[in-house]
């Protein structure tokens, strides 16, 4: 068990979260019909849907054993700025507030998903000898 735990467990929530009950009220469809088609993506829009939900039921299942860490981060992160890309960005940085649907919430995602691949920060590793 390392000092990740708490921000691995919180991540895996929200990653759950956020895949599992689209699965159940076919939000994953409607985002790929209604969204991702509409804006260049068809007829892959169904597909990149769940390939996106599903690739953060394995993260957050990878970071819950604390395995292969870093390839879970780095396909989310990818995930998440495209999601900024695509939808966020264009709608400023407030999620509420001071806006609405802006990429905050990515832009933290993104940042814990760092804190947890690199918890000793992006030094150097010293030369073994």
């Amino acid at each position: 068990m390392n000092g990740t735990l708490l921000l691995r467990i919180a991540t895996a929530i929200i990653l759950l979260t956020h895949s599992v009950i689209g699965m159940f009220n076919n939000g994953i469809n409607d985002f790929g019909n209604l969204f991702l088609n509409q804006i260049g993506f068809a007829p892959f829009g169904v597909f990149l849907a769940w390939s996106i939900k599903i690739s953060h039921v394995i993260a957050a299942i990878l970071l819950l054993a604390d395995r292969y860490i870093k390839l879970a981060g780095f396909v989310t992160i990818f995930v998440l700025i495209m999601g900024i890309a695509l939808v966020h960005f264009k709608e400023g940085w407030f999620v509420v507030g001071g806006g609405r649907n802006g990429v905050e919430y990515n832009f933290l995602l993104i940042c814990v998903l760092l804190a947890i691949m690199y918890p000793n920060g992006f030094k150097k590793s010293a030369p073994k000898n």
